[in-house]
């Protein structure tokens, strides 16, 4: 049941909380108190942008306002344990972008902080809020393609144009965590316990050109403890195919019953189900409300489904995933890839949990 008390929210880095910001100014659940990021530049132009002036260049003034019950973090990855840990201390709920934590060397001491403030951490993991992805769970839920076989994920878009902007050719930068993370999630979703990944990557040509340093063309498969296995991959330097032909990322289930796919950017949902019923669904009209401003590259109609979950979860008490535990969960999985890419050889996700002593 949808609460009718607003989620009071402050935002933490106005680079990708363009979205969130546009997601909290146009939700009836949400209250956006304050916004900050170090950027007063780009904080003007937020500020101009939105008609909303309440900025600051100083984290610790959000985190001493009292009117701010949650912080949404959208800052750079190596960052977001440090901002999570200070919003815990000041006993504020926490949103934090993906990828959750770039280190599991950090995880135990969140995990404990947010279990003694009685805190809430959801994982920004956006994908699972479009249109065909909530229906697609849905219709699994209700056993519409009965026992689950096995996944795909894929991730394909001509992202050429990030070659322009200077921090993805930084060495750290990697399509991996970037945006293999998205179909990643998916298949956590559904094969929550993965034993082991092994995968192989490559720097295309037009990658190597453009001066990209790691990998920008991937391939994983995924076993899971119960056996069943599972498949990812990414492509971001190239031409894709026609939107009537296919889609930039989509997630496919194969069933003992029946088989679902759903199409993340083109709102676009497939199933043929147990009875043998084919049907298509698709969502235009609401083409709007996910894409906001120029292009895709911002999509903050799932933004505002997340926040608003969040928020319902908050008032009623109930769970809100994917959680701080999930989160960690596919940081390890990613790492694990990370180091199956570096190695050539099978890497179990566990072992880096272990590592750090994490017990999920």
């Amino acid at each position: 049941m949808q609460s009718t008390e607003k989620l009071r929210l402050g935002i933490l880095g106005l680079g990708e909380g363009r979205s969130t910001m546009s997601a909290a100014l146009q939700s009836e659940h949400i209250d956006l108190v304050q916004i900050c990021d170090l950027n007063e530049e780009l904080g003007r132009k937020r500020m101009k942008e939105f008609d909303f002036h309440n900025y600051t260049s100083r984290y610790e003034d959000l985190l001493q306002n009292q009117e701010i019950e949650a912080i949404a973090i959208y800052t750079p990855d190596h960052l977001h344990a440090t901002h999570i840990r200070l919003a815990l201390e000041h006993g504020k709920h926490v949103v934090c972008t993906k990828p959750f934590i770039d280190n599991l060397a950090d995880a135990n001491e969140l995990l404990t902080l947010a279990k003694e403030k009685g805190k809430r951490v959801f994982v920004g993991q956006s994908s699972r809020f479009f249109e065909p992805v909530k229906k697609q769970r849905q219709d699994f839920e209700a056993g519409l393609i009965g026992e689950l076989i096995t996944i795909e994920g894929y991730y394909h878009a001509d992202h050429r144009w990030f070659l322009d902007k200077p921090w993805s050719l930084q060495s750290s930068f990697k399509w991996l965590y970037g945006g293999l993370s998205h179909p990643v999630d998916f298949i956590r979703w559904y094969l929550p316990n993965i034993e082991e990944v092994m995968g192989y990557g490559m720097l295309s040509a037009n990658g190597q050109k453009g001066g990209l340093q790691n990998a920008d063309t991937m391939h994983f498969i995924f076993k899971a403890e119960d056996g069943r296995i599972a498949r990812v991959s990414g492509a971001y330097t190239g031409p894709v195919q026609p939107v009537t032909r296919d889609s930039e990322m989509s997630c496919i289930l194969r069933g003992t019953e029946g088989c679902s796919q759903a199409d993340y950017m083109d709102l676009r949902y497939a199933i043929t189900d147990k009875s043998g019923e084919e049907r298509m669904l698709t969502w235009e009209h609401k083409l709007k409300h996910y894409f906001r401003f120029e292009g895709k590259s911002h999509h903050a109609g799932e933004y505002q489904n997340y926040l608003e979950y969040f928020g319902d979860a908050i008032r009623n008490n109930t769970p809100a995933f994917p959680d701080m535990k999930e989160g960690i969960g596919t940081i390890a999985l990613l790492q694990a890839m990370d180091e199956s890419l570096r190695t050539g050889k099978p890497v179990r996700p566990k072992d880096l949990l272990e590592k750090f002593g994490v017990n999920l």
